[in-house]
C-alpha cells in the first residue's frame, strides 16, 4: 500500500496482485477472466458447474426478506457499487440482452480516498481486501448480495420478475 499526494488530495493506492485477485476467485468457485490497468482490475466471473443463478436478490421483494435478513453485502441497483467497498459489480449479458444467471463482471479500484475506511472503522490494506474480496464472492455462491434499488444491476436469484395483475 502506498500513500499518494495529488495536489492537495492524498490516496490510498492498493498494490493488488491481479494473479492473486484470479487465484481467491477461483477457490470460491469461479472461471475469472482478468483485465489490469493502472488503476483497477477488472473480472469477468462464471460460475459453470453451478445449476442455480448466482444469490443476487432484489432487497425490496417482501419474498426476499429470509435472504436480506442474513446478508452483509448491499449492491446499488443504480450504480453497481458495492456499498463500504472499493468493487462495482455489473451483469454479464448475452447476446440477447438478457443478464447471464451464473456470470458477473467485478471492477475493483486500486485508487482510494486517504479517509476510506471499512464498516467499523477499520484502514484497508491488501491483505484485508483479499480477505473482504472471497467473502464477497462467498456470499454470491452461498448467503445471497442484495440489490438496493432499481437500475443497472439486474437481480439473478429469488422473485426477479415484477409482480403483474392476474386473471
Amino acid at each position: 500500500m502506498q500513500v499518494l499526494q495529488a495536489g492537495q488530495y492524498k490516496l490510498i493506492y492498493l498494490e493488488l496482485e491481479s494473479e492473486t485477485v484470479a487465484s481467491i476467485a477461483r477457490q470460491a468457485g469461479f472461471e475469472t477472466r482478468t483485465r489490469e490497468s493502472q488503476r483497477g482490475i477488472q473480472l469477468d466471473l462464471t460460475a459453470r458447474e453451478r445449476e442455480s443463478p448466482l444469490l443476487l436478490f432484489d432487497a425490496a421483494d417482501p419474498a426476499n426478506l429470509g435472504w436480506f435478513s442474513r446478508c452483509q453485502f448491499y449492491v446499488d441497483g443504480r450504480s453497481g457499487a458495492v456499498m463500504q467497498t472499493p468493487m462495482t459489480l455489473a451483469n454479464k449479458k448475452d447476446r440477447s440482452g438478457k443478464a447471464q444467471r451464473h456470470a458477473v463482471r467485478l471492477s475493483i479500484t486500486k485508487e482510494l480516498p486517504a479517509t476510506f475506511r471499512l464498516p467499523g472503522r477499520q484502514p484497508l490494506t491488501e491483505q484485508v481486501f483479499y480477505h473482504l474480496l472471497f467473502n464477497f464472492l462467498a456470499a454470491l455462491t452461498q448467503s445471497g448480495v442484495a440489490v438496493c434499488g432499481v437500475g443497472a444491476v439486474e437481480p439473478l436469484a429469488g422473485r426477479t420478475e415484477s409482480v403483474g395483475t392476474r386473471n
